[in-house]
């Protein structure tokens, strides 16, 4: 059997640190083409742009677009039939359902599975300093490695028959972590906030800037919410869960369907027969 193409990505722009590791690591898997974005677009989800700039790079090439554009583009622009598509190093943690529905790391991994290929999405994070930030002062080779030896052994066997997308988070600090297959935890709030002037513009008659501010990890402080992860933190996520699997310093494997499943609801039966009565 000839080597697997793999079609590797990211959001946080083609020069970051992480996907460099994460190359190094996947030449070991397959023949591997990079189509990134050319600069950062973290935070884009499953974002898609009508048009792009293509820029030639020794990998293979940047694009002025969204994760999503890239895998796009690739998927069906190139002449490669690519047999999965990697997504990574993220420059922090994608856990949560929330978080894994606005991220654009993981958000290359969907395009790719509605587009019928594999996928996979590898973020990192530290133990204590929560977020590897910046990346140039960590060391993105140990999540790599487990991605690139995940992707191996699940394409070695029919795990993509029932998975579209693994979601893949692990320490950039820990030596040898153990690797549990999670769900993404169900934890997210937002503060809104009614303020009187705006940094961007004047305020007419009528008008309130408004402000909102997710706390995705609730409880903690700073940007993007980081804290230490401690034990103390363990009872608010429940056992299975991948944001329980970071506090305790394992790899959170997730294994992901696109398809937004479907619910059997027989409340909704009687409210939708109700309406063709009338």
């Amino acid at each position: 059997m000839s080597d697997p193409e793999i079609l590797l990505t990211n959001d946080d722009g083609i020069d970051a640190s992480g996907l460099a590791s994460l190359r190094e690591e996947l030449t070991a898997v397959g023949d591997v083409t990079v189509v990134a974005p050319h600069e950062n677009q973290s935070g884009v989800g499953r974002t898609r742009s009508s048009s792009a700039v293509r820029h030639d790079h020794p990998w293979g090439y940047s694009l002025e677009g969204t994760p999503a554009d890239c895998v796009a583009y690739a998927l069906n622009g190139l002449d490669t039939e690519f047999d999965a598509v990697v997504s990574g190093v993220n420059d922090g943690p994608n856990a949560g359902n929330y978080v894994v529905g606005r991220s654009g790391t993981v958000g290359a991994g969907i395009e790719a599975a509605f587009l019928g290929v594999p996928a996979l999405a590898v973020s990192a994070y530290h133990a204590v300093d929560f977020f590897p930030h910046p990346p140039e002062e960590y060391d993105f080779a140990r999540p790599a490695r487990v991605a690139a030896d995940l992707l191996d052994r699940a394409l070695a066997t029919d795990t993509y028959d029932d998975v579209d997308l693994l979601n893949v988070n692990a320490p950039v600090d820990s030596p040898d972590p153990d690797a549990r297959i999670t769900r993404p935890t169900h934890d997210y709030d937002l503060d809104v906030a009614h303020d009187e002037g705006h940094e961007d513009r004047d305020l007419g008659d009528g008008e309130t800037a408004v402000q909102l501010s997710d706390s995705v990890w609730p409880d903690t402080e700073g940007f993007e919410n980081p804290f230490p992860l401690e034990d103390r933190h363990e009872e608010r996520y429940p056992h299975g869960s991948d944001r329980r699997a970071m506090v305790e310093g394992e790899v959170s494997v997730s294994p992901l369907s696109v398809d937004h499943g479907h619910a059997e609801s027989e409340s909704l039966v009687g409210v939708v027969e109700s309406l063709d009565a009338e």
